[in-house]
């Protein structure tokens, strides 16, 4: 069953660091088989507390996801991610 994950970013704390994910999370992604579905487009916020952007991306499974969230390339992007901003994020299998 696919897998979507789910990044909202609910505050930027430090622009430079998100500059610098920017720059190095697009290599983490070689080797998984991820969809981008969406990343940072126009948003209308429906219910619940605004929040600055969102990204969705889909993988084949729960699993392919964990293994690129997990992934060390990932996490050291991330590190930089954490640095800069406050996010939401979740893994919500898809409907067949």
């Amino acid at each position: 069953m696919e897998a979507f994950v789910v990044f909202a970013r609910e505050e930027t704390t430090d622009p430079d660091e998100l500059t610098t994910y920017a720059a190095v999370v697009d290599p983490s992604f070689d080797g998984h088989d991820v969809t981008f579905l969406a990343a940072y487009g126009a948003m209308e916020h429906l219910e619940g507390l605004p929040f600055e952007g969102a990204v969705i991306l889909r993988f084949p499974t729960v699993q392919a996801a964990h293994e690129w969230y997990h992934s060390p390339a990932y996490q050291a992007a991330a590190a930089h991610r954490f640095a800069g901003s406050r996010y939401r994020a979740f893994i919500v299998e898809g409907r067949v």
